[in-house]
């Protein structure tokens, strides 16, 4: 594929027309239709049906639009710093992140860094779909203990531990008479696994409660409102119950209860490292010194 014909499919897509992409690039139209076409060919698709008055993207056409659209736009952005010899983050920066953690602390990052880097403008999108970094346009993932991907690359900046916790009113019930876990209510996110016991630990001493999952939630910051209310006990991220443990409003039946939860900042490993990915890479490293959330 002829990356300079795709620029220049771009190009034509976003003004709308020919006529409009050679007024603002003062390029001839019949060069612009001419490479056009060769990508077309190039391909064996038709991209685009030219109508009388306006262009219309084919469905193929709008599939390569989409899926290459960042790459485009990252491909000019490096090409204008090296002609500038400015290599200062720059550009459109489009980030996706679970919404808990965009929710608790994306407003602060997200100012934080715009103060350093002004050359970059900023979209930070709380979601917690799995989304695809080329399909959908975004820049960097950040996800929650992400699997293995051949396809993407990143590092790990934070850390957060799972407190299995309840409201004081509610104590954790001791085992049956033949010793079996007693139920206790309980609240879980929508979505997460449920697990068929809890292991309590008070007083130096270790038993199982079985949940009995009463409320299932929609958001983590939902099931810790229910727990604050006396609903049930739940499996919660510490840097979210903390300040309610410190204040007595929230008692801690483990503190660790589950392994580790990481953090990760992951972006597309066969796409240009962009000044501007790599300074939210580095920003990330440097709001989290702890590495704990």
């Amino acid at each position: 594929m002829d990356l300079s014909a795709l620029v220049d499919f771009h190009l034509v897509v976003d003004a709308g027309s020919f006529s409009r992409a050679s007024r603002d690039t003062g390029r001839p139209k019949a060069t612009l239709s001419r490479r056009v076409r060769a990508l077309e060919q190039s391909l064996g698709l038709r991209l685009l049906e030219r109508g009388q008055h306006a262009l219309h993207l084919t469905e193929d056409g709008r599939a390569l639009f989409e899926r290459t659209r960042a790459l485009v736009r990252e491909i000019e952005e490096v090409g204008q710093s090296l002609v500038s010899g400015n290599t200062a983050p720059r550009g459109l920066l489009r980030i996706s992140a679970p919404t808990l953690f965009a929710t608790t602390f994306g407003g602060r990052i997200a100012a934080g860094f715009a103060k350093l880097h002004q050359q970059v403008q900023l979209e930070l999108v709380g979601e917690d779909r799995r989304v695809d970094l080329v399909e959908d346009g975004y820049d960097i993932a950040i996800r929650v203990n992400p699997q293995p991907d051949s396809e993407l690359v990143g590092r790990c900046f934070a850390r957060d531990r799972m407190w299995l916790v309840a409201a004081p009113g509610l104590l954790p019930p001791p085992p049956q008479a033949d010793g079996s876990p007693a139920s206790v209510a309980a609240v879980a996110m929508l979505g997460l696994p449920r697990p068929a016991g809890w292991q309590v630990e008070r007083g130096g001493q270790r038993w199982q409660v079985a949940p009995d999952f009463r409320l299932r939630l929609s958001s983590l910051l939902m099931v810790r409102e229910a727990v604050l209310a006396g609903a049930g006990a739940a499996c919660l991220p510490s840097s979210i119950v903390r300040d309610a443990v410190d204040a007595g409003r929230l008692s801690v039946w483990n503190a660790d209860i589950e392994d580790a939860v990481e953090l990760w900042a992951l972006h597309a490993s066969r796409r240009l490292v962009s000044p501007k990915v790599a300074a939210f890479l580095q920003y990330l490293v440097t709001a989290f010194p702890e590495r704990r959330l």
